[in-house]
């Protein structure tokens, strides 16, 4: 009898220490560097100074983002660290901020760093080092390419697909038209004229009549523009980055020219672009939006742009409210805190990665109908735009929502 007792106790007690083994198993937390039971530590590059500097409200709203979500606790109980460096719009100082923020701070992942240039410049090395270049704020097709670069995730909507949308409206409505383009020299200015190319087709030699390209490091784009304007194209391509934008909307309209005007979504900011460049010489241009405009009197009472209000309001008082960019900041900041958030945690490179490419989230500072959706073989979260006309002292959408091509 003694020792029947004795084999049933000992299997009770290995059935009990199986089964917290099991338990301890199931909730031990796993951890990259970057990660603990208290902090999570996130990097990010923006250009606070040189030729992109109006976009650094993009950085000040994600901060502002990520000090209102740890005053709220955290992300499971955790902190966000937001460590946010300067670049200057500069590729080499985008390569030592990058090698800074993953060697010395040791960031779990690096989120929403800003450009084409820079981004290219840390891309490979990114993915050497395994850790997320995610949320790229950039619409270059290369952020698109997980079989060759499976830790870099863009967020923007495709740059070419961009410019196929302006060509498939030229051809409807401008079908005779001559075109000039500025474009400036890097992967964003080459991505939008090959979707504009791509997008006329066998048109595209006989339609562009004149392009002038210019560098982030050139004080200004008037010769190029004066360049065009002799040519005496019916429409005028501004592919161009806030500061030159601007500038080249001032230039335009000095000029008396009145081509029919587009604009690339990225410098579409009325604080930032238009009007510094002067409400009066912005009526008509046209350009393609994919987020909700703050200032658009339809959006008063939408309830993301409520919070938003709210938290301009109290986390960010100083940013000017017509500044696109501080809804950018917040509605990306936004889907990374649910990224976290999913993994719970799991804080590892490796899920951070797989939460980001299982997406299928509404975010709400996007016209209606659009999702950020991403697999494991689909890397673009953005793809829909809606056109749009600037008149008195903001856009109006125009046409349906239009769904580009997903990029591989």
């Amino acid at each position: 009898m003694l020792k029947k007792i004795s084999q049933g106790a000992a299997l009770a007690f290995a059935a009990l220490l199986l089964g917290a083994l099991a338990t301890s198993a199931h909730a031990q937390k796993k951890y990259d560097p970057g990660a603990s039971d208290t902090e999570i530590k996130v990097g990010n590059i923006m250009p606070y100074s040189g030729p992109a500097s109006s976009y650094a409200s993009i950085g000040k709203s994600e901060a502002a983002y990520f000090k209102m979500i740890n005053e709220q606790g955290g992300i499971n109980g955790r902190k966000v660290d937001f460590i946010s460096r300067d670049d200057g719009y500069s590729p080499p100082k985008t390569v030592e901020q990058a090698r800074k923020l993953v060697e010395s701070d040791e960031v779990l992942l690096l989120f929403n760093p800003l450009g084409t240039a820079t981004n290219s410049a840390i891309q490979k090395y990114m993915n050497l080092k395994k850790v997320p270049q995610l949320f790229v704020s950039s619409g270059a097709s290369k952020w698109a390419d997980p079989k060759n670069f499976p830790w870099t995730m863009g967020w923007s909507p495709s740059y070419q697909n961009e410019g196929r949308i302006w060509a498939a409206w030229i051809l409807e409505n401008h079908p005779d038209a001559k075109i000039g383009m500025m474009f400036q020299n890097d992967d964003m200015g080459k991505d939008y004229t090959t979707g504009v190319r791509e997008g006329l087709g066998d048109k595209a030699d006989k339609m562009i009549v004149v392009q002038a390209s210019f560098e982030t490091s050139s004080p200004t784009v008037d010769s190029q523009i004066v360049q065009i304007k002799a040519a005496n194209p019916d429409i005028f391509l501004n592919i161009a980055s806030p500061k030159f934008a601007a500038q080249a909307i001032k230039k335009v309209a000095e000029l008396g020219w009145k081509p029919v005007h587009m604009l690339v979504n990225v410098s579409q900011s009325v604080a930032s672009v238009i009007k510094p460049a002067g409400f009066d010489n912005a009526q008509g241009i046209i350009s393609a939006a994919y987020m909700k405009d703050p200032t658009d009197p339809q959006w008063k009472d939408d309830p993301t742009i409520k919070e938003w209000n709210a938290f301009m309001d109290k986390y960010y008082p100083e940013s000017d409210k017509g500044d696109i960019y501080t809804l950018y900041g917040f509605g990306v900041a936004r889907t990374l805190a649910h990224v976290l958030q999913q993994c719970g945690d799991n804080l590892t490179r490796e899920n951070v990665m797989k939460q980001a490419t299982s997406l299928d989230y509404e975010v709400g500072i996007f016209l209606p109908g659009t999702r950020v959706k991403t697999s494991p073989t689909d890397y673009s979260p953005l793809q829909q735009l809606q056109m749009m006309r600037f008149k008195g002292e903001r856009w109006e959408l125009f046409g349906p929502v239009l769904s580009s091509e997903k990029e591989g």
